[in-house]
This record gives C-alpha cells, structure tokens and sequence, in this order.
C-alpha cells in the first residue's frame, strides 16, 4: 500500500483512502484520474475489503479500460479484470448471464448502427413509405427514442409534435419487432435491455448488486438517463459508488449525456464526499490560466481552477488571416520552424477544430509543403462521400471506360436504378467487352422494362451531356455544372445537421475548385484530377509521425505539446446551431477541452473571411477570443473586427493568399494600448537555404513532382511553379521543399 500512495500527491490520496460510501471526484483535465481509479482499486485489494470479481469499473471506452487493467495488473499482479470493462460490454455479460429473465436467448447478435440502419431502411419499405424525409426522421427518432428508454406508444405520446411522428412510431414498433424476429439487440438496446431486467426482476438485482461491492465509474459526466439508473440500481445495496468525472468536459449532451448528473450527485446521494482534483501534470502555467479564463465565464458548473507547479512556458498567441489558406499556412509555418529548428516531431501537432469541414485548407497547405498528417474525427476532406461522389462524376466524364465510378454514382441522387439492375448491366458489360456507361447506353438490348430502360437513357444522356460540355469549360465552371445538372444538393438537403454539413462540404470543395482554376486557368479535367490523386494519397506518410488534423470531439482524453485551435468565428465556435438551440455552455466546455489537449505551446486563429454556403463572407470574431482578450493580453475585439480594423501602424495584418507583408514580431500597434502582441507574423522570407529562384529554373518537388518557375512575387518571397500534370502552385520560397534540377 505504501508503494501506491507514494505515487499519489494529496489531493490524490484522499479520495482513494475513502472507500466506504458514495463519492464524487472532480479530476479536471490533466489531473491524474486514471491514476486515482487504478490506485483506489488497488487500495481496495491490498486492504482485503473486496476481491477484483466484486469490484465493477465502467470506463467509456475499450481503450481506456485496456489501460485500466494494465496498470492494475502491473501494481497487483491481479489478472480476473472482467468487470474493468465499458458499461456496454458489462450489460452484454449480465444480458448473457441473465438472458431468460430478460426474455431473451443468450446468444443473441448485437448489430451495429450500419446494421442497424439497414434493418430500419427495409422497414420503412416494408410500410410502403416513400417520403425520403420519413426515413431520415425515422433514424433519429429511434435513436432519441432509445436514448431515452422510451418504448414507441410513450415516445409517440411525449413527442407528439414532430414531423412525421406517427409514421416514425410505426417504423419504431416494427424496427423492434424484427430485431426479435432476428434473436438482436442493437447498442441502445443492451442499456435498456439492462435497465429493463434490473427493474421488473428483483432477484437479478439484487443478486447483481451484492456482488458488487463496489462501483466505480470513469467519465461520469457523459452518462446518459439509461446509464445513471442502471448504475444506481447496481449500487443500491452496498452504496459504494465512486464517481470520477468533470463537469467541465461534459461536451457530448447532443448524444444524451446529461450534465445533472454529476452536478446533482450528492443530492441523489446526500452523504456523498465530494473532493477535487485541480493540480495539473500537463499544461503549463500559461495555458492554465487560459483554460480557466474561459470556463469560469460558465454558470453550470461545480467549480474549480487548474493550477501547476510546472514552468509558466510561452504565452498563447492569437493570429488573424485574411482567408482560410493564409490561416492554414500560419499552421505550416510554425510546425516547419518546429521541426527543423526547434527539435520537434511532426507528431507533436495538432490541429483542433469545431468542425471537419474546415480540413481542407490544411491537407492542401500540408501537401504543399510536404507535411504528413493524419485527420480524424471525420473523414479526410476528399474521401467523404458527397465530394467522393462528385470526384465519381467528374472520372467518368474523364474517363467513360471507370465502372467503379459508373456504379457508384449511378443511382447518386436517387434515380430508382436498383441493385439488380446494375447486376444486369454488369452481365452484358462483360459478355461484350464494355464498361458499365456502355451498358446504360445500350440499355434498349437489355432485358428490362420500359421504366427502367427510360432511368437509364436518363443517365447515359446526362454523362454524355457533360462529357461534351467539358470540353469547352475550365474546371470550377464543370463542377458547378455536374453539381446543378446532377442535382447532387438535393441527395444531402433533408435539413438534417449531417444534411447540411454535407451542403457546406460541396461548398467547400467547389472553392478548392476555384483556387485550382485561379492559378490554372487553361488546366484540363485531367490535370485536376491528378492533383487530387495525389492530395489524398497517403502511402508515403510515416503512421507515428504525422500531424493530427482532428474535431475537438475526437482528441478528449489526449494531449500534445503544440495544439493550434482554428476557425474561432462566430456561427463555427460556437456553432450557430448549439448557441440556437441554447447550448452555449456546452460549446464553451468544448473551448475549454481544446485548450486543455495543449502541454507547451498554444495559438488560437481565425480568418477574417472564409468560403461558406457557397460564397465567400467576412467573419467576425469568437466571443470566446474575447472572453479570452484579458488573459491573451490583447484587446481581441478592437484588434480582430470583421473589415480588418485595428491594425494602424502596420500596412498589412496577416499573411493573406498571396504570402504578402506581415508585421514582424516588433511592431508595436496603438489600438487597444498593447505594444508587441503575439500575433504569430513572420518577417518578409528570404529563399530557402539562400537558393536564389529565378523565372524558367526547373525544380522539383517531393509530391508534385518536376516543374518550372513561371513567376516570382513579392521580391522572391513566393514562387509560381507550373507541375507537369499538376497545374500551377503558389508556394513561399522559405519553406516550400523545392529541389533545382536546372
């Protein structure tokens, strides 16, 4: 026992000696709750009051208690861990255990959303529904409903208002009946299937709750309604309930987590120990400060501050672009001068954003430069699947022998060309030698109906259409068109908040479209085609060290030494529909989790105008950057305003598109009364390693490959290289990896 407190500091090691009871750990970010749930389970063995099968401890995720059971293993040498697991593989063991209680057979499926997805969509059609708009709402519907543990009569009575809600319940009542016709439960049916068994059959609780001597449970601030109950109800004979969450981080409310419950906790528990973990082993000093500027402006909250007895370290900075590329090569700037001065990995970056849409500035500005990276919490920009459909669209106008694009696009938006037809195609295609466009021209010799055939015909002239049109119209001006004439809007437009982030992304994509015709106005089809094989090909990328490109949503629970948090307008952070919706605390929570991920150095950036909902608009600043504006130093508002105000000394405030002046890190600026600000500006570059570029010279380039230099701008500061198949790159001379051949 000695060896484990010694590991603890004193905040630590109170909550792990209190083992008797209901308590409340408040562990802010970077505190040690890991440590103190393992040490606490440890302490429990080591002292004799429970062996580790009498002990359940719920993470909320498989990682997380793969680390659980590590430690405890490596301080206990106890191997039995079943019941270190997250709550729905625990409901999955009890639901086996207990299945003819429950009404089940033990050996049920489990089905996953997609599964899950597929088993509604045939419902709707076994209804014979044929609103899309239905489908859509059934999805959420039964979700939520679940979510809530509503069966479909109390769901359709609570939310009798919706759109569609009569239709939903059905679906909803026949969704449950095939899932029991098929011996499965879906994820949302293991909680509830639990909960329901823990409450009609008293044995089973009661059996289930002897047994566990104590509960603890990890990230208590993301339980939802279900899971509180099931928890209480397991605790409900012995009381030892320990709870290790931060209200602070409680960012997942629009999937169900309920925020009461860790702030109510000791009034469901009235003799609850409530204790607090604010001494932090990641961040500096500096970043603290930031973190607890930010959330201490949040009313619904506990309360606490995050201090350190680490450095101070480096202030955050602050750093506004004239556009989005601008922003995004701030980002390249500082990780180049990182690594190749700084000592720094590519892995030792992450850049944190509200949304996924606003990857594609970064992926284009990291392939310029040769910078690897890795996105998550949502697909990399051009393989989601409506920018994957309109790169299908313009393959097989490029191309009408790519069946695979054929296929893919083929009923893309919904043009009622089933499965079975395109088997049938494929049947003649490849009796005759031809591509799947072959046979939708041909379709007056296939064997189907006149429909059909008339749905075919349709999209054969539709190709062939803008196969034609493509030869006269540069690049963005074909894009626009296959987007119009293929009606792909109306494919994403269901008013969904997925609906529409897909809107924003062919948004997104048509002005990376217009910044490759900007700079190649005379480039084919299939130049722009190549270019785009290349931004996605990742199989030169090392797998460890690579920029992380990443949602805030996606990196709780990680750390990295230098985190740029980007986008910080208004309607992007905080999102337009959470502050709507009356959910502006939750989005500052979410401000407060991506300042937490950063230990040594933060930037916080935006652009004073970014391309949005098909047009390009000027921005006005976060309200969290004003928050901010003390602990920054700087007086955000007056310094960052939407028309590029605030800046009277210097001539230019940002790097813009065209690499051009930026105020050098010793400019002092009269508005708002700071002098030296950190505004992350760099002083006008001279060529990289004292090359000197000149008009004509070949060079070549790690992922464009060879090219020739067709202009200079900016005194040499920025080079114009023309690519063989690649069009033409703007690149700053400073950093961009160019090799002269000639």
């Amino acid at each position: 026992m000695t060896d484990i407190l010694s590991e603890l500091n004193e905040e630590q090691i109170k909550p792990v000696l209190d083992t008797e009871g209901a308590v409340l750990v408040l562990a802010g970010a970077g505190s040690g709750k890991t440590r103190v749930l393992t040490s606490r389970i440890a302490h429990i063995l080591q002292s004799g009051k429970a062996t580790l099968p009498h002990i359940l401890a719920i993470t909320f995720t498989n990682k997380a208690a793969g680390e659980m059971k590590e430690r405890l293993l490596s301080m206990t040498g106890e191997a039995d861990s079943r019941w270190i697991c997250t709550i729905h593989s625990m409901c999955v063991k009890i639901l086996r255990e207990f299945a003819e209680q429950a009404g089940i057979k033990s050996n049920f499926s489990i089905y996953s959303d997609a599964e899950r997805n597929n088993v509604i969509k045939r419902t709707y059609a076994e209804l014979d529904f044929s609103d899309e708009k239905i489908l859509k709402a059934a999805k959420y519907h039964i979700g939520n409903a679940k979510m809530l543990g509503l069966d479909p009569d109390q769901y359709g009575r609570e939310y009798k208002a919706e759109n569609y809600i009569d239709e939903c319940v059905l679906i909803y009542e026949k969704y449950n009946k095939h899932l029991k016709e098929n011996n499965a439960l879906d994820f949302d049916d293991l909680l509830l299937e639990t909960l329901r068994l823990l409450r009609k059959d008293n044995s089973v609780a009661e059996y289930l709750s002897d047994k566990f001597r104590y509960i603890l449970v990890d990230e208590f601030q993301d339980t939802n309604a279900v899971q509180y109950n099931i928890i209480k109800l397991l605790a409900r004979k012995h009381g030892n309930l320990f709870a290790v969450g931060d209200d602070d981080q409680s960012i997942y409310g629009w999937r169900g987590a309920e925020i009461e419950n860790i702030l109510r906790f000791d009034k469901d528990f009235p003799e609850a120990k409530v204790y607090k973990l604010e001494r932090n082993y990641r961040s500096t000093q500096a970043i603290l400060e930031l973190a607890n500027a930010s959330i201490k402006n949040n009313h619904t909250r506990r309360g606490k501050t995050l201090w350190t007895d680490g450095p101070r370290g480096k202030q955050p900075e602050v750093y506004q672009a004239e556009e989005e590329s601008a922003e995004a090569l701030f980002a390249v700037r500082k990780i180049i001068a990182g690594v190749q001065t700084g000592g720094r990995k590519f892995s030792d970056y992450a850049i944190l954003m509200r949304i996924n849409a606003l990857t594609r500035p970064y992926e284009q500005e990291f392939a310029k430069y040769g910078i690897p990276f890795k996105v998550f919490g949502g697909f990399r920009f051009f393989e989601r699947r409506e920018i994957k459909d309109v790169l299908a669209y313009l393959r097989l106008i490029a191309n009408p022998f790519d069946s695979e694009a054929a296929e893919r696009i083929i009923n893309v938006p919904r043009r009622g060309i089933g499965g079975k037809t395109v088997e049938g195609m494929y049947l003649y295609a490849q009796s005759e030698g031809l591509s799947l466009f072959d046979a939708a021209v041909d379709c007056d010799l296939l064997p189907f109906s006149d429909g059909i055939k008339a749905k075919l015909r349709g999209f054969a002239t539709l190709i062939r259409d803008l196969t034609v049109a493509s030869q006269n119209l540069p690049v963005n001006s074909l894009v626009r068109l296959v987007i119009s004439e293929a009606l792909l809007r109306s494919a994403y437009d269901d008013g969904s908040d997925d609906g529409d982030a897909k809107l924003a992304n062919l948004d997104e994509f048509i002005a990376s479209v217009d910044d490759f015709s900007r700079l190649n106005p005379e480039a084919t089809l299939e130049e722009y085609l190549n270019q785009i094989t290349l931004l996605s090909d990742t199989d030169d990328m090392d797998d460890g060290n690579y920029v992380t490109l990443a949602t805030i949503h996606a990196v709780k629970g990680l750390e990295f030494p230098v985190v740029v948090i980007c986008g910080l307008e208004s309607n992007i952070m905080p999102a337009a529909r959470s502050v709507n919706e009356g959910n502006l605390e939750e989005e500052r929570r979410l401000m407060y989790v991506a300042i937490t991920r950063a230990r040594e150095e933060l930037y916080l950036t935006r652009s004073k105008s970014r391309y949005l909902y098909g047009h390009r608009e000027n921005t006005s600043v976060s309200p969290f950057l004003t928050e901010l504006s003390p602990a920054l130093g700087i007086n955000v508002s007056s310094r960052f305003n939407s028309d590029g105000g605030g800046y009277p000394n210097a001539r230019r405030s940002v790097y813009s598109s065209d690499e051009g002046y930026s105020p050098a890190p010793d400019t002092s600026f009269s508005s708002g009364g700071f002098a030296k600000p950190s505004l992350g500006g760099f002083a006008k570059p001279a060529a990289k390693d004292g090359k000197n570029y000149s008009v004509g010279m070949r060079v070549r380039h790690p992922k464009f490959g060879v090219g020739m230099i067709v202009s200079l701008k900016n005194g040499g500061a920025v080079v114009n290289v023309a690519f063989e198949g690649q069009g033409i790159k703007e690149l700053s001379a400073s950093i961009a990896p160019l090799e002269i051949i000639g």
